[in-house]
Parts: structure tokens; C-alpha cells; sequence
């Protein structure tokens, strides 16, 4: 009996643990500077570590600091982390398919953990994936996340005041840094990026729109005309055999 218990292959959530301890790695740093950030943002611990909870969404949430640091409305973040977030709609429907039949509220729990990482990890599994599978995945990435949120959030209130003050640039080197290598991998975000800066200073420099309705309008403006343009040219080019 002890030797059929050590030799038992591990179960299908601590496989999804152990395939999600990359991913829970991967985001101690940027949950930190998250928590560091929204400190120097004027959220609180609670609210803090209750975005983390509540949203889970690593873009979504420095993009809701940057709007609540320029005192954007409740509404207008909520449509801009929406428009940020429309990819998961997609992400849910791969992942649909891939994973094994399950009533419609278990799938409701474990979709609210799909991230583009927690999406990688599962998806690129081979054959059909265990739901238990898919919660140990999220369920450590989700932990490292939120746990340690709170954790920058913590460490921001001992660092000594000049760095404090000095955070809130990182958040707009953060954004910067998230965008370059996308820029470096496609011209057409390059495109995406010049038209959404071009119309928000136009927003904000000729008409009385706030800035939260600037950056959102810009962001679905340029999106739609980019992709329209890409879409024309790819029809006009000739088909190569």
C-alpha cells in the first residue's frame, strides 16, 4: 500500500500549482510596484490590496492609477479598463474549448482568473485540461498577486520621502516600458501609439473634454482608424502563392 501511495502520479490542481509558480515569480515585481504606486497614488491598504482582489488585472490596474491620479470619474475608468480589457472575451472563448465540460458557475470562478499569463500556461497544455488544472494555476498566480500588493504597499510606507514623491514618476516609466518592446515587435502599435497621443493632445488642447474622455476616445479612435488602414492595405496588396 505505501509503495502504490509513492508511486501515485500528483494530481491534476498540484500539477496547475506547480505549471503557475513561474507565473506567481513572474508577477512579484510588478504586483510590488503596484502596491508602491497606488500608495503614492493616495489609495489606502485596503483599497489596495481590494483592486488587487476585485480586479486582477495587472494593465487594467496601472491604467485605473494613472486615471485616479488625475482625478478621472468612476465611470470613465470603468469603460477604459473595459475597452483595455475586451482581449479576454477571446481568451475565454479559446479557453472554453480547451478545457474540459463544467457547469457555467464553475467556469464563471475560473474565468475571473484568465490573464494573459494564466492563458499561456493553460492553453499551451497538450490535450484536454483538467479544471483542477486550470484553478491551481490561477489560484497561485491570484495569491501572488494580491499578496503582494499589499506587500508594496507596505515597504512604500517605510521608504524615506524623496523616493516616495519620486514613484510617481514610475508609474509613467512603467507604461513606457510596457510599450517599447511591443513597438519593436510591430510597426502597426508603433501607428497605434502616434494616433492616440496625436488625438489626445488635440482633445485636450482644443476642446473642454476631461482627461479621462480624452485618453478613453483616443484610445478607441485610433484603434478602429489604425486597424481600418491596416485592413485596406491588406486588401489591396496582391495574393502571393
Amino acid at each position: 500500500m505505501e509503495a502504490l501511495i509513492n508511486t501515485r502520479k500528483p494530481g491534476d490542481f498540484r500539477l496547475g500549482l506547480q505549471a503557475g509558480i513561474s507565473i506567481a515569480v513572474g508577477y512579484f515585481p510588478v504586483a510590488l510596484t503596484f502596491g508602491l504606486l497606488a500608495r503614492t497614488t493616495g489609495l489606502s491598504f485596503y483599497e489596495t490590496v481590494m483592486m488587487s482582489l476585485l480586479v486582477f488585472a495587472g494593465a487594467a490596474q496601472y491604467i485605473s492609477l494613472s486615471l485616479i491620479a488625475i482625478g478621472t470619474g468612476v465611470f470613465e475608468i470603468i469603460l477604459t479598463t473595459f475597452i483595455v480589457n475586451i482581449r479576454h472575451f477571446l481568451m475565454s472563448a479559446s479557453l472554453n474549448e480547451k478545457l474540459e465540460k463544467e457547469k457555467g458557475w464553475v467556469k464563471a470562478i475560473y474565468s475571473f482568473g484568465i490573464t494573459d499569463e494564466t492563458f499561456t500556461v493553460i492553453s499551451v497544455k497538450d490535450g484536454k485540461v483538467k479544471t483542477a488544472f486550470a484553478f491551481g494555476v490561477i489560484l497561485i498566480s491570484y495569491a501572488s498577486w494580491v499578496v503582494n500588493s499589499g506587500l508594496g504597499y507596505i515597504i512604500g510606507e517605510i521608504l524615506p520621502q524623496f523616493l516616495q514623491v519620486s514613484m510617481g514618476v514610475a508609474l509613467y516609466a512603467m507604461f513606457v516600458g510596457l510599450l517599447v518592446p511591443s513597438m519593436k515587435k510591430s510597426v502597426k502599435v508603433v501607428y497605434l501609439v502616434a494616433t492616440a497621443a496625436a488625438l489626445n493632445s488635440v482633445f485636450l488642447f482644443t476642446t473642454s473634454i476631461s482627461e479621462g474622455w480624452a485618453i478613453m476616445i483616443s484610445t478607441i479612435v485610433s484603434a478602429v482608424l489604425v486597424e481600418f488602414v491596416t485592413s485596406r492595405k491588406m486588401k489591396g496588396e496582391p495574393y502571393n502563392e
